[in-house]
This record gives C-alpha cells, structure tokens and sequence, in this order.
C-alpha cells in the first residue's frame, strides 16, 4: 500500500496544508527502519559536514529534542526499540546509540534514531525564527549548507510564490504555535534518482535522454516529504521533521485514478513551480507515459 497520494488535480494552489497530529503516531516507522537508520550512520560517518549542522547556542533546544524521542520511542514504538540505562537499541537488529556519548551533539544523536530529519528554528529575539541545528541525511534538492542559521522565509525563498502567498502567514503560525497543538502537512516531488540523499540543488532542467513514455514509469519516482511541526515546551523551539517516501510511478498508476490524478497535477503547475521542482527534464516522457495509463 503507497502510504500517500497527495497530489490533486485541481488548480495549483500555494498554502500550508496543515493538519492536527495525534502525537502518538508523530514518528512513523515501515520495513525499511533498520536500512535507512544504517544509511544514516553511514553518512554522518563519511559526510558529516555536508549532513549535520549547529549553531552556538542551540544545544539546550538539541538536547530537549533527544530526551523527547527517548520518551517517545520506547512508549509508542516500543515494537521497535528497547532502552537499557543510557543504551537504546533497535530490536531485531545489530544497531544500537549511546545517547549519553558527549562526543556527538544531542541532534546527532537523535537523527540517528529514526528515519525523520530533524530541524531545530529558534526566535532569534525578534519574532523571526532561524535554523539554528539539523540533522538532514535525506534532502529533496537542497544542501544544509546553503540554510543552516537562516531565518524561514529565506530557506523557503526559492519556493515559487511563496515570499506573497506564504511568508506572513509561516511567521504568524510560528510565533502563534503552542506545544500542545503539533501539526502535520504532506508535500510532493518528482524525481528521476532513487537515493534517500537528494542533496542537489532545485531547479535543474538538463534534460534526461535515457527516459522515455515507455519506460517513464520504472524510472521516475513520486517522492512524498511527511513534514511535522511542534513546540518545544522548555525552550520554545520548534522542531521540524521531514519523512521520505519514494514510489515509482509504475506502482503509483496501479492505484485507481491515480495517473488521472497525477497528470492533471502536473498540468496545472505553475511553470516556475515545475521548473523549481526539477520536472523539466522528464516532463514530455513522463506526461506521456501517464497518459497512456488513465
């Protein structure tokens, strides 16, 4: 079963999105854990820098987000992990975290623990909030390197219409939000590369020669963000979580009315938003193949 479907065939339309969370079901967990959590090791062993990132400062909101996920994995995940003193262990598996190892940041150490990225904003005193800390392993199109420590409307700057249509209501809803009222929101993407790793830049348009109507469906792939926000009480944080889930569109168009769905979607992006989204270059292969299967 494909987990999410977000795309809809009406008019375009920029907005938040966002609905309430049921805190209990706040980390989502799937046959790939032990996978992606091993892949995440693997890259902060190889690539820290480009995958984890902190400012001074950030550390008390860090560490609030580690005790949080230890509360929180062994009550309503307890399927998964077991905790042992200062040891937390995936069950079933070889993989287990020291999450009193002072060698490592307190957000290291709970990126490591689930398949969310996990983003720390914090009020830099004036009601605008910034990236202040990240563990990112599973970008879509986008480097840490080029947002970490820069408030929100920056990071979302290159999201076509969203400085108009998005800003002031993003600022608003962040000085507004309370512990008790998370929230959830799903965004979509398509790309033409499996990895969890997209850490490219947007907005590429080089075309893809090796992509055709014909085989579009086994090499384009939907790739649902399931994105969550929620305050942190004791420092007033905001952590922002980011989960990934990669189809491919030939076991997407097997949903009933999905090809129809997803071509009218794709049909009513705004150019600057297919273009920001990296389309352009399987956009006529992929249209064609859709078409074929409505």
């Amino acid at each position: 079963m494909i987990p999410y479907l977000p795309f809809d065939d009406g008019p375009h339309k920029l907005a938040m999105g966002i609905k309430p969370l049921d805190i209990a079901h706040w980390i989502e967990i799937d046959e790939d854990l032990a996978g992606d959590l091993t892949l995440k090791d693997e890259l902060l062993a190889t690539r820290h820098e480009d995958v984890f990132a902190e400012i001074e400062g950030s550390q008390p909101a860090q560490a609030e987000v580690l005790d949080i996920l230890l509360d929180h994995l062994p009550r309503h995940c307890d399927a998964h992990y077991q905790r042992d003193g200062d040891v937390i262990r995936l069950k079933n598996s070889s993989l287990e975290w020291n999450v009193a190892d002072t060698g490592r940041a307190p957000l290291d150490i709970a990126g490591r623990l689930v398949q969310e990225d996990l983003c720390v904003m914090e009020d830099d005193g004036s009601g605008i909030y910034r990236l202040t800390a990240a563990s990112l392993c599973f970008p879509t199109q986008w480097l840490l390197a080029d947002k970490i420590g820069r408030p929100v409307q920056d990071i979302h700057g290159p999201v076509p219409g969203y400085d108009e249509r998005l800003a002031t209501p993003m600022d608003r809803f962040f000085v507004a939000m309370q512990p008790e009222n998370p929230v959830w929101r799903v965004n979509w993407s398509l790309v033409d590369r499996p990895e969890l790793n997209l850490s490219v830049r947007y907005g590429v348009t080089e075309a893809n020669p090796d992509i055709t109507p014909e085989n579009a469906g086994d090499n384009i792939w939907l790739r649902v963000e399931r994105q969550t926000l929620r305050r942190l009480p004791e420092t007033g944080a905001i952590l922002f979580t980011i989960r990934i889930y990669r189809t491919l569109i030939s076991d997407v168009v097997r949903e009933p009315g999905a090809a129809k769905r997803l071509l009218a979607a794709i049909n009513n992006l705004p150019d600057d938003t297919k273009t920001y989204k990296s389309i352009p270059p399987f956009e006529a292969s992929l249209l064609g193949y859709l078409a074929a299967h409505a």
